[in-house]
């Protein structure tokens, strides 16, 4: 779950900093990596406040095998900037009167940030990633990039979302799961698929679906979603009970998923499973929960497919949520 720090003014940027040198520590950054992250996100929210009319700042740990990193995402609806590479060079600034800031903001993020990417659009708002891992240790994708944000209903502690990804060489298999309502009782029913489903990678998502609704018996139940995607063999197969929503696109083709009425634990009919070419350029893999609209379209956003897994979640939840539920985009893309 992502921690969601709004920034509606410049008087919040003090506390973004705090709650993220607080976070950087739990997960083990020493002080010097601390003190990066600390950088990173006043310079993020300080750019939300003065350029952006005010955001957010999505924040949570991030794992590889070898160590654990900060993804720290600013997002806005302000006017957006029409030339991107022009704003990051040092001293370009739209701010105050001229010598009112010193322009150095995405500049400096992109230094201390191991991972970076940013996706801005005129009139619509921008979006900025940063990742950063301990010792500038950055990991490398190489065989797929995976992004997502999950966020809970506005004033609830806790998300009635999860996910999971597993991975068996060149396949990879994940899950979106959206327990029945909000709260903790929705929470513990999306735990208990997340824990179902990452007990043992299972080749079928039908197979996985399975397992999930014979073990949420004993909770409120759940919307599942589950794609395997074998770049090898260039194909996706879904398995959906509920309203998880999701799309396979490559090579100029949109193929959308197709999920059977249910809910996990409770009330199922048939296991089927659909399988999705992809293959051709360009392959990025969405599910999400009904906590984003389904009316959205990725040539909507030109570019956007490009960027890093991560920020095509961001913008989806930013242009997308509904904002009166849990929340969750997931994103797989073929490794750059």
């Amino acid at each position: 779950m992502n921690t969601v720090l709004s920034v509606p003014d410049s008087s919040y940027v003090a506390g973004a900093r705090r709650e993220i040198e607080a976070l950087a520590r739990s997960i083990g950054f020493d002080e010097k990596d601390r003190g990066r992250a600390a950088l990173v996100v006043t310079e993020l929210a300080t750019n939300l406040a003065r350029h952006g009319q005010g955001g957010d700042v999505l924040a949570k740990s991030i794992k590889s095998d070898a160590a654990t990193g900060l993804e720290l995402i600013a997002i806005d609806r302000g006017p957006g900037m029409a030339n991107v590479a022009d704003r990051l060079r040092d001293g370009s600034s739209t701010y105050g009167a001229p010598g009112a800031s010193a322009g150095t903001g995405l500049g400096a993020i992109r230094r201390q940030a191991d991972e970076f990417d940013i996706f801005s659009t005129p009139g619509q708002g921008t979006a900025v990633l940063a990742r950063l891992w301990p010792q500038r240790q950055a990991v490398v994708d190489r065989v797929a990039q995976i992004g997502a944000v999950s966020v809970p209903k506005h004033e609830e502690q806790v998300c009635g979302d999860s996910l999971g990804i597993l991975q068996a060489g060149t396949t990879i298999s994940a899950m979106v799961v959206d327990g029945l309502g909000h709260g903790v009782m929705a929470n513990a029913a999306a735990e208990a698929a997340r824990r179902l489903f990452c007990a043992g990678f299972t080749a079928s998502p039908a197979a996985a679906v399975q397992k999930i609704h014979a073990g949420l018996r004993a909770t409120r139940g759940a919307a599942v979603g589950i794609v395997t995607i074998d770049l090898a063999a260039n194909r996706a197969v879904f398995c959906g009970l509920g309203n998880i929503a999701g799309l396979a696109a490559a090579g100029g083709n949109v193929r959308r998923f197709v999920s059977m009425n249910g809910i996990a634990g409770h009330t199922a009919g048939t296991f089927r499973e659909f399988i999705y070419p992809c293959d051709g350029p360009g392959l990025v893999i969405v599910l999400h929960s009904d906590g984003i609209s389904a009316n959205w379209s990725l040539d909507r956003y030109q570019g956007l497919s490009g960027r890093h897994a991560s920020l095509i979640a961001a913008v989806l939840l930013r242009d997308c949520g509904r904002g009166r539920d849990d929340a969750t985009v997931l994103v797989v893309k073929r490794a750059p």
